[in-house]
């Protein structure tokens, strides 16, 4: 591998932060600004497959492992049906990604495309709350492996754990793009086993044991505890989920085909992962209908649900695997794509600009890598007493509205600005897609929202200082 990395740095030439290299003609830039002289870029290596793995890690495949407690019980039972809307509703998101990534394919992503898009005004506001989410994944998800690895072993602090899984992870992204794929690789190849061995003993279990109640349809659709409600709220939780399928975005600087790939890779690890989940709950559904399983523990429900198919051994292989995919690998993939997010503000002066140097050797954004390490450590050592709900309010809140923003590009731009006539694909589509994202906006908790906007504000308030008392012009990069 480290001679692969050599041959491709000798023919692909990455500018540094001081541009003193050469423009990337080898690499093949496919936007004005990648061609642009003393901008640092990333080196291009990665494929369509490269992305989804990389997308399908950031998702987990198991996540509803998770969460699938308190999707249950806020769906009325019907878990499935809660993450098939989700799927649904994240489809007009990935379209609108899409549509972005062919007409800007920077690394940023929201920030990228609002910045070009509505202006860099929009543009800063759309990544300062974006970074919000990303930069509460990594926190929420070491918390959360943390403490379920100090469950197995008590002897050991969480805070311990969470110190080994930053610093492992903050080696792989430092270390390289092309390090962290082949860890992508492993783990996604680890969970799907996982989950496999659980739908294979599931199916068996409701197919031949007599306690069982066979397959129903009540996990998609009870029209005895059907509310629509219900059903949204629940859908607010399990969007959790899917957040991490738009990181593919912040990796448009280093796919070969910067402009159609990350979209395609999108779509696919989005429909991929919206099939597991559905059937992971599905079956749990099915094989503890009415919750009975895990009434006096909601936090393993899924846990619970597994050892009535496989046993105890089964339970502590589906915790142990929530627990190293979500503080290990989809850890790595979301401090990947904060640090790309950092790069690309950096480099566009909204941010410090040594966050945009890239590394000699490694091509990587590596004081960017190192700052997402320390920060999230300090982080997750001064909020993991907070616990993950009130975390993920933060998580989700950055998220739908960056989502929201995203359709708003979509519309300003295409639509309104370059009055292409497309009502359909620039008009109507996007318009769905905020529909349903500012549904579930307006169905999170207040606290969540207030706190959200006070984030926003101060973003706003930096950005202002930053134009008009420093007087910095800020120049968008590639």
């Amino acid at each position: 591998m480290a001679r692969v990395a050599r041959k491709k740095a000798s023919t692909t030439s990455v500018t540094s932060g001081s541009g003193a290299d050469a423009p990337d003609t080898a690499g093949a830039p496919s936007s004005p600004a990648d061609a642009e002289a003393g901008k640092p870029k990333l080196e291009r290596v990665l494929t369509v497959p490269d992305m989804v793995v990389y997308g399908l890690i950031f998702m987990v495949p198991i996540a509803p492992f998770g969460i699938y407690g308190g999707v249950f019980a806020d769906s009325g039972g019907m878990p499935a049906l809660v993450y098939l809307v989700g799927t649904l509703a994240m489809v007009f998101t990935a379209l609108s990604y899409g549509m972005l990534i062919r007409e800007f394919p920077a690394s940023g992503s929201v920030y990228a495309y609002t910045s070009r898009g509505l202006g860099p005004g929009i543009g800063f506001v759309s990544g300062w709350t974006l970074l919000l989410d990303y930069l509460l994944i990594p926190v929420l998800l070491y918390v959360v492996a943390s403490h379920a690895l100090s469950g197995i072993v008590p002897e050991v602090p969480p805070w311990v754990f969470s110190i080994a899984f930053v610093v492992v992870n903050t080696f792989v992204n430092v270390r390289g793009i092309e390090l962290a794929n082949i860890v992508d690789r492993v783990a996604l190849a680890l969970e799907v086993l996982c989950l496999a061995v659980f739908v294979v003993l599931g199916v068996k279990w409701l197919a031949t044991d007599p306690a069982s109640h066979g397959f129903t349809l009540d996990p998609l659709f009870n029209a005895a505890t059907f509310d629509p409600s219900l059903v949204i709220s629940a859908v607010s939780l399990g969007v959790l989920s899917f957040l991490g399928f738009d990181g593919i975005a912040t990796l448009s600087e280093e796919a070969k085909d910067g402009r159609r790939g990350p979209g395609r890779a999108m779509m696919a690890s989005l429909l991929i992962v919206g099939t597991l989940f559905v059937l992971q709950t599905y079956l749990a559904g099915c094989i503890s209908p009415d919750g009975a399983v895990f009434k006096d523990d909601q936090g393993n429900a899924f846990y619970l649900v597994a050892q009535v198919v496989g046993g105890r051994p089964l339970y502590v292989v589906c915790a142990l695997a929530t627990a190293l995919s979500w503080g290990i690998f989809t850890a790595l993939a979301a401090q990947t794509a904060v640090s790309r997010i950092l790069f690309a503000m950096g480099r566009d002066g909204n941010l410090p600009r040594p966050l945009a140097k890239v590394h000699p050797k490694y091509r990587t954004p590596y004081v960017a890598s190192l700052f997402v390490g320390v920060l999230t450590l300090v982080l997750v050592l001064t909020f993991g007493q907070l616990g993950t709900d009130t975390i993920s309010l933060f998580v989700n809140f950055g998220a739908l509205t960056a989502f929201l923003l995203l359709h708003m590009t979509v519309i300003g731009y295409f639509f309104v600005k370059k009055r292409d006539g497309r009502w359909v694909a620039h008009l109507v589509s996007p318009l769905l897609g905020m529909l349903i994202i500012g549904y579930t906006w307006w169905g999170l908790d207040v606290p969540a929202k207030v706190l959200g906007l006070i984030w926003i504000a101060v973003g706003m308030g930096y950005y202002l200082v930053l134009r008009y008392v420093l007087r910095r012009d800020v120049k968008l990069g590639g």
